[in-house]
């Protein structure tokens, strides 16, 4: 199992625990999901956030 894919359970797995459901519920699964598994691609090296942060400059 790569570190995106655990970073995307253990932040789905937050979110279970911070939210007991609902339609808010479900929005705060995935976007806790989606910051998990950012973290978890970042970390593994799938991910270079210093380029998207960086953008494309005005040279």
């Amino acid at each position: 199992m790569s570190n995106a894919v655990i970073g995307l359970f253990a932040g789905l797995l937050l979110a279970i625990a911070a939210a007991a459901g609902g339609f808010t519920g479900l929005l705060l699964a995935l976007v806790l999901g989606a910051i998990g598994f950012a973290v978890g691609a970042y970390t593994a090296g799938d991910v270079d956030l210093a380029s998207v942060m960086r953008g494309r400059g005005r040279d």
